[in-house]
Parts: structure tokens; sequence; C-alpha cells
């Protein structure tokens, strides 16, 4: 049960949203630059980061939400999320992505056990600065979003089909779009 009255209709963060849309717009607006932005790491990929830095701080909505935005744009789809949630380091993805899921897993455990040796790893798997930068950004975002979700005890639906209605809508509009029940 949540800790505060929010629609039961809108699990997650999307209770969070209507609940208060003054922080709404800037928290959607951080979503939608950080994972659908102009960037070289592909959505799929910046959705699995989210998703599995969520997975690593046990949040279900969260998780749930953003690995199946992820499998709906990677190849391999639910599978490849799986498999990152389960081990990053022997996930089917890029050497590249490997080094970068490394990274935000060092962020979200503490931003200060980032190392030179993880950076270094990343660069020569291929990661570009800018693509460090956003790593380590969206898992700090996560982490904050992931409190922000639990921490007031939102609704998290167990039916999958609910999360990948959700992905559809999320592709095609993204993040900046008004909540809406599902």
């Amino acid at each position: 049960m949540p800790h505060i009255k929010l629609d039961p209709e809108l699990p997650g963060i999307l209770g969070l949203f209507a609940f208060r849309p003054e922080t709404a717009r800037p928290l959607g607006e951080l979503a939608e630059v950080l994972l659908r932005g102009p960037s070289t790491l592909g959505r799929g990929e910046r959705e699995l980061i989210a998703a599995v830095v969520s997975a690593g701080n046990e949040c279900f909505f969260c998780a749930s939400a953003h690995g199946a935005v992820a499998a709906v744009q990677l190849d391999g789809g639910m599978a490849v999320v799986d498999a990152a949630r389960q081990d990053p380091g022997t996930a089917p993805v890029s050497a590249k992505l490997k080094a970068l899921l490394r990274i935000a897993a060092l962020v979200r455990a503490d931003g200060r056990a980032v190392d030179d040796e993880a950076v270094d790893a990343a660069k020569t798997a291929g990661a570009s600065e800018l693509e460090i930068h956003d790593t380590v950004l969206i898992a700090a975002a996560f982490c904050m979003f992931n409190r922000y979700v639990d921490g007031l005890a939102t609704l998290a639906p167990r039916e999958p089909r609910g999360y990948a209605e959700h992905a559809r809508k999320i592709v095609e509009g993204g993040y900046r779009a008004a909540p809406e029940r599902t």
C-alpha cells in the first residue's frame, strides 16, 4: 500500500507523476534526454542500463518497466535483458556495453567506486567519454528514480503484460507524455 494517496490505476512512477505534475515535468524531461535523446548509445542500450541498475536496486517497477522498454528495442529481446540483469559480464551484448554496465553497477553501489580501471576498460572496449558520462548519469538518475518509487511504496503490478503495453507507449511517444491509466 502506498504511503501517500495515489491513483490506484497508475502504478510506479506514473502515480507519482500524476500526484505532483510540477516535479513530473523535469523528471520526465530528464528521462527523455537520457534514454531517448541524441546519443551514440542506442535507446535499447540505455534502457538496459536503467533496467540493470533498477534490478540491482531491487526496484521491481523500474526494473520491469525499463526492462520491457529495452526488450522492445534490443535484438534478442527479453532474453538479453534477463541475461544482463543476472550477470552483465556474460550477457550477449557488446564488450563496450558490458564495460558500461560494469560502470553503472559501480555507480549503483557507490559513485566513488568508479575507478580508473573501470573507465579504462570501457575506453578500451570502444566507449567514448560521452558514453561513459551518460552511463554514470543514467545510473545515478535511476538510483534516484528507484528510491522515489520505492520510498513511497508505489504499486508495482506483477503481470508482465502491463509493462509490455507501457513499453510500446514509451517507444512510440517517449517520457514527456502525461501518465495514462493502464
